[in-house]
């Protein structure tokens, strides 16, 4: 759960994420399966090597003579059960925004989530009201409610495993200690994910972005994963607080 471990994770699936929505974005120009997909292949690659070396050489930096052996072993790249049910959410929320929303927009499924998720994220009337202009929505802003959706799910399950994560950062830090300790990566966490918030959940950043960002692969991103990254990003800094605490408190009776 170190700085350089959830960076690496979460470019990963960015990677993968906006190169799924380039083929399909290929496809739909009419472009050839073959050559769209050697093209799509080869950027994500490049950009997934070019952010991992800047992520290894970071990790690296901070790891407090750490060898880079150590860092190798399976047991650090294996996923655990959060990440493998954000990569399952990542996923989902990809094949309702392009093959569930643009069917589905405006029938009473549709408007049945978009309501709900009305009451309880600002942002999405923001982004309802970016689009409309455009002419663009094609389920765009039911994808986004079905993303923020998914991100309370994650949140919310994610939450009951907040000690158990809290734990294996405490023996992590004890084996291999790290230039930035659990305190430090959880104010980092916590000043971030009140960034992000305020520019997703209350939706600062639609109105700045223009017809053409909601058209391509920026707006795919932001509305389909940012939310779940957000998620991800609450939850690493639970966590992190957590293991900023005592294993063991006392507690009054």
């Amino acid at each position: 759960m170190g700085v350089a471990r959830l960076l690496a994770k979460g470019w990963i699936v960015f990677c993968l994420f906006a190169g799924a929505h380039a083929l399909v974005m290929g496809l739909a120009r009419g472009e050839a399966p073959p050559e769209a997909v050697a093209f799509v292949s080869v950027c994500v690659l490049l950009f997934a090597a070019m952010g991992l070396l800047f992520v290894g050489g970071f990790g690296m930096s901070a790891g407090a003579g750490v060898p880079l052996r150590a860092r190798l072993k399976p047991d650090h790249l294996w996923p655990g059960f959060n990440e493998v049910v954000f990569v399952a959410f990542a996923a989902l929320s990809f094949v309702v925004q392009v093959f569930v929303a643009p069917r589905l927009f405006g029938g009473p499924l549709a408007d049945a989530v978009e309501g709900a998720l009305y009451v309880v994220v600002p942002g999405q009337h923001a982004l309802e009201n970016a689009v409309a202009p455009c002419h663009l929505d094609g389920g765009r802003v039911f994808a986004s409610a079905f993303a923020w959706l998914l991100a309370m799910i994650f949140v919310a399950s994610s939450v009951s495993r907040v000690e158990i994560t809290a734990g294996l950062i405490r023996l992590e830090r004890a084996r291999r200690p790290s230039a930035f300790g659990p305190t430090l990566l959880a104010a980092l966490y916590g000043l971030t994910a009140i960034v992000a918030f305020q520019l997703l959940f209350v939706g600062s950043i639609y109105p700045w972005l223009g017809c053409s960002a909601f058209a391509d692969l920026t707006g795919a991103v932001l509305i389909g994963l940012a939310p779940l990254l957000l998620g991800y990003l609450i939850f690493a800094a639970l966590a992190m607080l957590r293991a900023s605490a005592p294993a063991n408190r006392e507690r009054d009776d």
